[in-house]
């Protein structure tokens, strides 16, 4: 593990019992409020991203929005926001994905993205996958996926499995 990630994974608090008994929660915002790690996350995903000729970041709502938008800035394209629905005013194209108990579905403005747009998906944990997944097919739907950087990745929720082996996955820190 580089330094850069290990000062990073130094400054996510870990929170158990958060938000039940048995979780042990990642916490970002200690991270976020160091602006010397928030810029080493940032940088560290720019680096692995760089040479992939991204024409826009998309942020899954909200924490990767977080991160989305400086990187976007540094990768000189464009953001477009991954929402909960009716969160957006336009028209919108959807994506629904399994819960443990039930499904949820995420939006983007159907006019975000055209054919031949390359897209780099962002967002803070990869968890179980299932809202990555879901990402990945709401913006194949019209444009193409090239990558997809989390913060950190949980692995032994086994959350990249879900993720397509055609597409790039960066995660920078690992429990």
């Amino acid at each position: 593990m580089s330094s850069n990630i290990e000062k990073i994974k130094s400054m996510i608090r870990n929170v158990p019992d958060f938000p039940k008994e048995g979780i042990m929660f990642r916490d970002i915002t200690t991270a976020l409020k160091d602006a010397q790690t928030l810029k080493l996350t940032v940088d560290e995903i720019y680096e692995a991203f760089k040479d992939e000729k991204i024409d826009y970041v998309a942020g899954i709502e909200s924490r990767g929005f977080i991160y989305g938008m400086p990187l976007a800035y540094k990768l000189n394209c464009g953001f477009i926001p991954i929402r909960k629905p009716k969160k957006l005013p336009c028209e919108v194209i959807s994506q629904e994905y399994e819960l443990e108990y039930g499904t949820d579905k995420i939006e983007m403005h159907k006019d975000a993205l055209k054919k031949g747009d390359r897209v780099l998906v962002v967002d803070d944990l990869l968890a179980t996958g299932g809202t990555a997944q879901a990402a990945i097919k709401l913006v194949s739907q019209v444009a193409e996926p090239v990558g997809i950087a989390f913060v950190i990745e949980l692995e032994d929720l086994s959350g990249r499995e879900k993720l397509p082996k055609d597409i790039k996955v960066v995660s920078l820190v690992k429990y």
